[in-house]
C-alpha cells in the first residue's frame, strides 16, 4: 500500500468525520486510489457511514406500475418507444394491482415502496389512482415513494397530500454529459421537478447510473451537485446494458470500480442515504456484500422494473452476515 495514499486517505475522512465538507480535488483524488489502497478507502467509508448513518440497513422495493412506450429517448431505457426490446408492455395497474404489489414488497422486507411508471409524466385519471394506492400504502405500514417523470408542484402537491413523503427523480449522469443519454427532455426540466417537490416539502431521492461511458469527472459533478441540491437519498445505479437499446454494447464495471463509486460518493455525501440499486449483480457480482462496507445505508430487494434482482432471502443473509459473530 503507497504510504502517500494511505495518508491521504486516513486525512480525508478524518476530514469528513469532523464534519468538513471535502473539496472536488480531494475526490478526484480518491477516485484514482488503485489496488490495496481501495480497501483503505472502503474502510474509512464505512466509518464514515456508521459515525453519520449508524450500522442499520433499509431494503427499498420498487412496482412497475405502468410499462413501456415511453415516449423519452433515454439510452439506458428499456422501455423508450425509440429501442427495440423485449419487455412486458402494460397500462397504469389499477389500485387493487398496485396494492397487491406493494404487500409483496412489505413481504420481503421494504419499508419504503416505489410506484414507478413509464412515461414523460402521469396526471389526470392515472394521477388520481396512484394518491388512491398512496393512500392505503400509508395504512399498511408502507412508507410510499413515487417516481412519475417530469412532475409540476401541482401534481407534486396533490401526492404529498395523499400522503407521499418522498419523491424520486434521477437526473442519471453530470449536465455536461447528460445530452448524450437523452435529447427529448433537459436536464433543466429534471432540476425543475426535484426543487418544486423540495419547495413543497416533500424528501427527494435523485442518483444516477454509473457505467454509460461517462468519465470520473461526470461522476463527480453529480455527487457536487446532489451535495449541492441537498437531496435526501440517492440511488446508485450500475448500467445493466439491454438488448435493443443504445448502450447495449456498454462493457460493465468491475466490481471494485464499483465500491470506489460507493465509497467516494459516501466521502462527499456523508450525512445522505446511498442507496445501491440496479446492476449490482452484474456489475459487483461477488462482491456485493462489499457494498456497505464501501458506506451505502440500503438497496432495493427483489426485481427492478424490467430485470430480475437477488431473491429477498439471498439479500436478507448478505445483510445479516455483515453483523453476524461468531
Amino acid at each position: 500500500m503507497s504510504i502517500l495514499a494511505k495518508d491521504f486517505i486516513e486525512n480525508t475522512a478524518q476530514s469528513v468525520l469532523a464534519g468538513k465538507e471535502i473539496s472536488f480535488a480531494e475526490a478526484h483524488r480518491l477516485m484514482q486510489v488503485e489496488g490495496t489502497d481501495i480497501y483503505h478507502l472502503l474502510a474509512w467509508a464505512n466509518e464514515i457511514r456508521e459515525r453519520f448513518k449508524g450500522k442499520t440497513i433499509h431494503f427499498c422495493g420498487i412496482i412497475n406500475a405502468k410499462s413501456g412506450r415511453c415516449p423519452e429517448d433515454c439510452a439506458f431505457c428499456a422501455q423508450s418507444a425509440y429501442h427495440k426490446t423485449q419487455i412486458k408492455v402494460y397500462p397504469l395497474m389499477s389500485k387493487e394491482e398496485i396494492l397487491r404489489a406493494a404487500e409483496e414488497k412489505l413481504s420481503q422486507g421494504a419499508r419504503r415502496v416505489s410506484i414507478v411508471t413509464s412515461g414523460r409524466s402521469i396526471e389526470g385519471k392515472e394521477l388520481g389512482t396512484i394518491c388512491a394506492a398512496i393512500r392505503d400504502m400509508k395504512q399498511m405500514g408502507i412508507s410510499p415513494c413515487a417516481s412519475l417523470g417530469l412532475m409540476d408542484k401541482e401534481g407534486l402537491l396533490q401526492l404529498k397530500l395523499a400522503g407521499l413523503n418522498r419523491y424520486h427523480h434521477n437526473l442519471q449522469t453530470s449536465a455536461d454529459f447528460y445530452p448524450q443519454i437523452c435529447t427529448t427532455h433537459s436536464y433543466e426540466e429534471k432540476i425543475a421537478t426535484i426543487k418544486y417537490a423540495q419547495e413543497i416539502g416533500l424528501e427527494v431521492c435523485c442518483g444516477g447510473i454509473m457505467g454509460m461511458g461517462e468519465s470520473i469527472k461526470d461522476r463527480l459533478n453529480l455527487a457536487f451537485f446532489l451535495r449541492e441540491l441537498d437531496i435526501t437519498a440517492v440511488p446508485l445505479n450500475f448500467l445493466h446494458p439491454i438488448s435493443g437499446t443504445p448502450l447495449e454494447g456498454c462493457r460493465y464495471l468491475t466490481p471494485l470500480e464499483c465500491l470506489k463509486i460507493i465509497a467516494v460518493y459516501r466521502f462527499i455525501l456523508p450525512q445522505k442515504e446511498i442507496i445501491v440499486c440496479g446492476g449490482r449483480e452484474l456489475n459487483l457480482r461477488q462482491l456485493q456484500n462489499f457494498m456497505f462496507v464501501a458506506g451505502a445505508t440500503g438497496t432495493i430487494v427483489g426485481n427492478y422494473l424490467t430485470t430480475k434482482g437477488r431473491t429477498p432471502e439471498a439479500d436478507k443473509e448478505l445483510v445479516e452476515d455483515m453483523y453476524r459473530h461468531s
